[in-house]
């Protein structure tokens, strides 16, 4: 029987894209018998602006909060684990992974791990101005012996010359 996997969806974009690959990855990952054989699947997100208020503020422990809230409803609905699908809500997921009812895939901890397999010495990141600052990517690369590397922020704001 395939796990019964939540999602705490952050953008509607990445919310729709995991559980679209979910569904479509699912059967194939798990050597299911037919095509239709995905995992089940619950979502729960609160309205971005929520997010994005904690995220512009530097308020982590509000984003944490958030997807704390979002891992008790996905366990109360039955789901074995969580994934956020948002790379820059995951600095508030470091905060609270230790209190959540229900494990999480931590998204750079498994690209890491990826880029630890394919004996990668640098992996750059791209992302949002939150993300590239932030310590999510560089702290679970650098845990596998593993550079991070972020374009500048003069390049990044397109005031290079």
């Amino acid at each position: 029987m395939p796990k019964h996997i939540g999602i705490a969806g952050v953008t509607a974009e990445g919310a729709a894209l995991c559980y679209r690959t979910i569904c479509q990855e699912g059967p194939l990952q798990a050597g299911s018998a037919g095509p239709y054989e995905h995992p089940e699947v619950t979502l729960h997100t609160f309205p971005l602006s929520q997010y994005m208020a904690g995220i512009e503020s530097g308020d982590w422990d509000g984003v944490g909060s958030l997807l704390l809230s979002s891992a008790r409803k996905l366990a109360e609905a039955g789901a074995a684990f969580a994934i956020c699908p948002d790379n820059t809500a995951h600095q508030g997921l470091e905060l609270i992974r230790g209190q959540s009812p229900i494990p999480w895939l931590h998204i750079a901890e498994e690209i890491a791990a990826i880029a630890a397999e394919r004996e990668y010495g640098k992996v750059g990141v791209l992302g949002t101005q939150w993300l590239m600052e932030g310590p999510v990517y560089s702290k679970a690369l650098a845990a596998k012996g593993i550079e991070s590397m972020v374009p500048e922020r003069e390049v990044r704001q397109g005031s290079a010359t």
